[in-house]
């Protein structure tokens, strides 16, 4: 059995995570350490592998993190859904899904654009069933964050089985990766599977 190093030093999202992807899938691999320089990269890779039930260790040096992932079995399976299976195929009736690219609504006043967002996430938290997913890029990422006005909203659906999906490249570009209070780090490949699958995709921008 081989063992393939995966060099993703100076890749943006989703790059990592679709070269580790493709070493997975390669055939008679046992093993695969995959090199990143950035945290968003090593936790889009970690969730990626643990998520398709592989195994990760990490460990920093030469200024970038060494994720060595392997799997429970002899050798990595051939072909990987991705680690996200389980919750995009989910059945349509589950719930729509939410595409978050602002944190106002609409044109015009920002002070208004914050009233009519907060006013539509109170909606979406009476939803029955509720959201599937609520995905949340550019600055919707802030919604996610300390300090947000809709932060009730989102626990009540958190808590009632919502995905709660921040870009990880947008939270890495506003400085505010330390600041996420709810839901958990994603990657435009996570992303894609959510609005390519059999859900009703709703975009909020």
């Amino acid at each position: 059995m081989n063992h393939k190093t995966v060099d993703c030093r100076g890749l943006a999202c989703p790059q990592p995570v679709l070269n580790t992807k493709k070493a997975m899938e390669t055939e008679g691999i046992a093993s695969i350490i995959t090199i990143v320089d950035n945290d968003v990269a090593r936790q889009n890779v970690i969730l990626f592998a643990k998520n398709a039930g592989y195994e990760v260790t990490e460990e920093a040096k030469d200024d970038a993190f060494h994720l060595n992932i392997s799997h429970p079995g002899e050798a990595l399976p051939s072909k990987t859904d991705g680690g996200y299976k389980q919750e995009t195929t989910r059945s349509a009736e589950s719930g729509p899904v939410y595409f978050i690219t602002t944190n106002a609504l609409g044109q015009g006043s920002p002070d208004l654009g914050q009233v009519l967002i907060k006013s539509l996430f109170t909606t979406l938290a009476e939803m029955n069933p509720p959201p599937a997913a609520l995905l949340f890029l550019n600055t919707g990422v802030f919604l996610t964050c300390a300090g947000s006005d809709v932060m009730n909203q989102l626990e009540k659906m958190h808590a009632s089985g919502t995905s709660v999906l921040s870009c990880g490249t947008c939270l890495d570009y506003y400085k505010i990766n330390d600041k996420l209070k709810i839901g958990s780090v994603s990657n435009m490949f996570e992303i894609n599977n959510w609005l390519s699958g059999p859900h009703m995709v709703t975009t909020i921008a």
